[in-house]
């Protein structure tokens, strides 16, 4: 038999090369593997585009950092956890008085749409219909957001996060994936590894019975539930430390390489 029943991978950093590509032999590993193969990443739904494009067939997501579970198969979102418009408030007055130099963002309708205040330097994402800058400071609470996003120009990475995370205490998730200092906020509970949960739940998979991939702080929650876990060799000090085992780069397909050893392929 088999060691595990299902694959769960980080993308950015871990599965693909650092140009955004998935090498062939990746590919061919992924068509070869006997369990389901499921991405588990912080990416929104509408930045899963880019990798399914490279892929024969889509693959499950979880993306959002846990806060929505995605069927590529039917472009559905089979699970969403937002943060509310009442905690958006909260967590965002919470924010500007503590740090006054931020700027805000939000990912809404299920991670399909992105707004930004005008002072957030929109780095990756193209002008389009699916992102636009927000008309007043109010609008950016006016929806449930299954993220919040905050950045800095003042602060270094890991030193943002922590100020954040004293800020907001429990009454959110705050995680980060980025060296710059930009920091993720979820719903409280939510994680990669309370999705990915979710998902195995339903197809009657445990924790021990998967092994999982990732290089950046926002994978932990998600190493250490699964029964084994495999920080890339480019992976954050933070993950490196949480993981059963410390692979190859990504850029040396480190992913590709554990599964072809764990599944004999």
């Amino acid at each position: 038999m088999h060691p595990f029943r299902l694959v769960a991978s980080d993308i950015d950093g871990t599965l693909i090369h650092s140009d955004g590509t998935l090498s062939k032999g990746t590919l061919d590993v992924i068509h070869a593997l006997p369990v389901p193969f499921v991405l588990v990443t912080g990416r929104p739904v509408r930045w899963l585009r880019q990798l399914y494009d490279q892929m024969p067939e889509p693959v499950p997501a979880v993306c959002a950092n846990g806060a929505v579970v995605y069927d590529p198969d039917t472009d559905t979102v089979l699970r969403a956890e937002p943060l509310s418009v009442e905690l958006l408030i909260d967590v965002t007055k919470k924010l500007r008085d503590a740090i006054p130099d931020i700027a805000l963002a939000v990912e809404v309708e299920e991670g399909r749409r992105f707004w930004y205040e005008e002072a957030w330097p929109l780095r990756w994402d193209p002008e389009s219909d699916e992102v636009r800058v927000l008309t007043g400071p109010e609008e950016l609470t006016s929806a449930p957001a299954v993220k919040l996003l905050v950045r800095s120009a003042n602060h270094e990475a890991d030193e943002f996060h922590k100020l954040v995370s004293g800020v907001l205490g429990e009454i959110a998730t705050v995680t980060h994936s980025s060296r710059s200092a930009l920091v993720e906020i979820s719903a409280a509970g939510v994680t990669k590894a309370a999705g990915l949960a979710w998902l195995c739940e339903r197809k009657g998979i445990d924790a021990g019975e998967v092994v999982a991939f990732g290089d950046m702080p926002n994978d932990i929650p998600l190493l250490s539930w699964a029964g084994r876990s495999v920080a890339m060799g480019n992976a954050h000090p933070a993950v490196r430390a949480v993981a059963d085992e410390v692979g190859l780069t990504n850029d040396e397909d480190g992913v590709a390489q554990y599964l072809r050893d764990a599944f004999d392929l």
